[in-house]
């Protein structure tokens, strides 16, 4: 049998609410809190449909996982399957990994990530992305080449998934970098290249992060966009809609004023009221962890702590919304110094 602490508290922000249930033009959609992973608007989400060019976000993602993103990459004839939009890189061309990545993501290049897919993986490399993709806990996705393209099966995935990409890619500093890049030059041996990002909301929306465009026939228009304001970091993915840079700034909108992102959790230790159970030892919280939360909505941390005190991992602290489990974390005990103090004062007495 367990012991517990309990500590019941109630958040009541004084936040401006917007009246009324927004709405999109998308066919899916989602907001979700990057952090939480909390869904703050939902629009078959689950829907798995052809995703185009925001496929793209996986293959940056695994290029700047390999580590390679300052090698030389000599361009080669992978180019020739090439269609769509494109950087117009030439066969010979000598580029770096990392201006690749900048072509992929600023200007869509489908040759850039041909060029990519060769380097980082060869043949193996779209077995990486759905590798990936299980990993990161994408399992409503199936890739089958690293650019979006409707050849063949495509790509496919749902807005749900394809937000945990984003959230996912948005904790890599480099990939962080890439997206909120506004404009970029490149000079090779060849060439000299200007690119403009593509996702006007970079220059039109103040607190935009980056994001992803994509369009093909089928898929329609896809557009992956991230923001952030008060320590709350939003997402946003929409899949075939005609107004979606519009829908995004309106569901960003959504989430910064009717939601605020609350500390539950912090850092360090933990303080208990029953001193004398654990009375030896320090209990501590590994890492922060903030919710985002609308007004008059409830949290409760349950701590949940083993019968016989001890070193390790010891319980959990258990986070409730509306009496619903949204997060845990694992209480860490360690002995504190009075061990310590008293095994020096026995050899001290004992030693004379």
């Amino acid at each position: 049998m367990n012991k517990w602490w309990v500590l019941f508290f109630s958040i009541l922000l004084v936040v401006p609410s917007s009246a009324g249930a927004i709405t999109t033009s998308a066919q899916s959609a989602i907001l979700m809190d990057m952090d939480s992973k909390r869904i703050l608007y939902a629009k078959n989400i689950h829907e798995v449909r052809s995703v185009a060019s925001i496929s793209k976000i996986m293959t940056a993602v695994l290029a700047i996982e390999s580590g390679k993103l300052d090698d030389t990459v000599v361009i080669g004839d992978e180019i020739d399957q090439s269609y769509g939009s494109g950087i117009y890189i030439q066969k010979g061309e000598e580029m770096t990994l990392r201006d690749l990545v900048y072509g992929l993501m600023l200007r869509s290049g489908n040759d850039a990530s041909y060029a990519i897919a060769k380097y980082v993986g060869g043949d193996s490399f779209v077995d990486m992305m759905n590798e990936k993709a299980k990993e990161i806990g994408m399992t409503e996705t199936a890739f089958h080449n690293p650019n979006g393209l409707d050849e063949e099966e495509g790509n496919y995935s749902s807005a749900y998934d394809m937000a945990l990409l984003a959230s996912y890619a948005m904790q890599l500093e480099e990939y962080r970098k890439i997206v909120g890049t506004k404009t970029h030059r490149v000079k090779t041996n060849k060439n000299t290249y200007y690119w403009i990002n593509k996702h006007k909301l970079l220059f039109q929306y103040e607190d935009m992060l980056g994001g992803k465009t994509g369009y093909t026939q089928k898929a329609k228009r896809t557009l992956v966009s991230s923001a952030s304001r008060d320590n709350l970091n939003l997402v946003v993915v929409t899949l075939n809609d005609g107004n979606d840079f519009v829908d995004h700034v309106a569901l960003f909108e959504y989430g910064f004023n009717n939601y605020k992102s609350f500390p539950i959790l912090e850092k360090g230790v933990l303080s208990i009221y029953d001193k004398l159970y654990y009375g030896n030892y320090v209990l501590s919280i590994p890492k922060n962890f903030s919710y985002p939360i609308a007004e008059g909505e409830d949290i409760t941390i349950k701590f949940e702590l083993a019968d016989e005190p001890k070193e390790g991992n010891v319980g959990f602290a258990k986070v409730y919304l509306d009496n619903e489990e949204v997060y845990r974390e694992t209480i860490v005990s360690q002995k504190t110094l009075v061990y310590h103090k008293e095994l020096l004062g026995w050899f001290h007495t004992n030693g004379k």
